[in-house]
């Protein structure tokens, strides 16, 4: 039966439902401790291992690496496997992943192949969780509360973004690498423990017919991706927007610290207000999606984060214009990006979760987000040829405009008029 009562409506109540409060008491929790793990490791990284630039390329490369070789192999078996089950296992297998590592700094073992290799395991058990992750989400959550549940996901994640990795890098400093990385342990045995709470119903999936295999399943899913009618502008639009992302992503850290000389803690507090955009802009997804719908919803935050960019990209700023001139252009942009964001997330995973039947969430979500990661590696590479040959700030400016092409997309396709509403009764 189809609930009525709209986004909105459910928002007050959505961590009242049981199931959804441990699945999100775990991701939040979890977010918190990767935030922390992934500076931890920056810091074995560079200051432990001794890691040359290129092993670090490596190391960097290896998180994604599982994405792009089994990245949709994994969506298919989500719509076959338990995705609770899934989760479960992969966060037990991330506490016991996260475990070794004090172990190898107590043998004095730990090198640039053993963390390579831890590295490796936690991007294919993080690719597994990611997987079994979003597909389960409209099994816990009625459709139309869909937005309100990632919502508040997103503001969970924020803020662990925001203050993981200063927590992290204040406990590596106090207590070690040892008893730090044994707590990043605990933290995600305690995840496993909610995440086998929770209580759902998933239907056996029907037995493939003879003479189809995986390949078969994966195809399916390409096909419904993007032959439908507003999931194909929205994954083109999705994956366009990676590509300008990974374009300025890229170029703004080396923008910012080098040509413009901010120090290191300002270009921390500038990210923190990225951070509360982010948050500020999850808080006011559903309403936004109710009010407008999600296509129009979408459409805002696609078009709302040229503006930072292209900012950036005009604005004079140079090394001589004083830490505090530079700190508020930087950290407004930062703000506004982020606050886009935080907008177009939640309403954007929520559509794609309520417009797809069951049967093919995973082979959906994992086409999307594989085809992202893809993107995102070829658009980081690209960066570096835009910084070499035009410079920082046009860098940033083709950044800018590929953002606005992503947002065009949505602007001239059937996905503008489309509504969560909609999409609940049509799955």
């Amino acid at each position: 039966m189809t609930d009525r009562r709209g986004p909105v409506a459910g928002r007050r109540e959505i961590l009242a439902l049981p199931a959804f409060a441990y699945f999100w008491s775990a991701s939040t929790i979890r977010a918190f401790a990767t935030a922390m793990a992934g500076v931890a490791l920056q810091i074995l990284i560079v200051t432990v291992i001794e890691a040359t630039p290129l092993q670090i390329s490596v190391l960097s490369a290896l998180s994604v690496v599982p994405y792009l070789f089994l990245g949709l192999v994994i969506g298919a078996l989500m719509d076959r496997w338990r995705r609770q089950r899934t989760l479960v296992i992969t966060t037990v297998g991330r506490a016991l992943t996260l475990g070794a590592i004090p172990i190898l700094l107590v043998l004095d073992a730990l090198n640039f192949w053993s963390l390579a290799a831890v590295v490796l395991i936690l991007g294919v058990l993080t690719l597994f969780g990611d997987s079994a992750s979003q597909p389960l989400l409209p099994r816990i959550v009625p459709r139309t509360s869909l937005v309100d549940a990632n919502a508040r996901l997103g503001q969970s994640q924020t803020v662990a973004e925001t203050a993981g990795p200063a927590v992290g890098g204040l406990l590596f400093t106090l207590i070690g690498a040892p008893l730090l990385f044994l707590l990043e342990a605990i933290i995600n045995a305690v995840a496993a423990v909610l995440q086998s709470r929770i209580r759902v119903v998933e239907p056996k999936p029907a037995a493939r017919p003879a003479g189809r295999h995986v390949g078969h399943d994966i195809a399916e899913g390409l096909r419904f991706t993007y032959r439908h009618r507003t999931l194909r502008p929205l994954a083109l639009s999705v994956h366009v927007w990676f590509l300008a992302n990974s374009i300025v992503v890229t170029v703004f850290a080396v923008y910012v610290l080098r040509e413009l000389a901010l120090p290191s803690w300002a270009f921390g507090v500038a990210l923190a207000f990225g951070g509360a955009g982010g948050f500020t802009g999850a808080m006011i997804a559903p309403r936004l999606g109710a009010r407008w719908g999600a296509g129009r919803a979408i459409l805002f935050g696609r078009a709302l984060v040229v503006l930072p960019w292209l900012g950036l990209a005009l604005a004079p700023l140079t090394a001589d214009s004083g830490v505090a001139v530079v700190l508020t252009v930087v950290a407004a942009a930062q703000f506004v990006y982020g606050f886009a964001m935080g907008v177009e997330d939640a309403n954007d995973i929520s559509y794609r979760q309520a417009i797809a039947p069951d049967a093919i969430q995973g082979r959906m979500n994992s086409t999307i987000r594989t085809v992202n990661r893809v993107v995102f590696f070829f658009g980081a590479l690209l960066a570096g040829v835009l910084m070499t040959v035009l410079g920082f700030q046009p860098a940033i400016a083709v950044g800018a405009g590929v953002f606005a092409a992503a947002a065009l997309v949505v602007l001239v396709s059937p996905l503008r008029a489309a509504r969560h509403e909609d999409a609940a009764d049509s799955a």
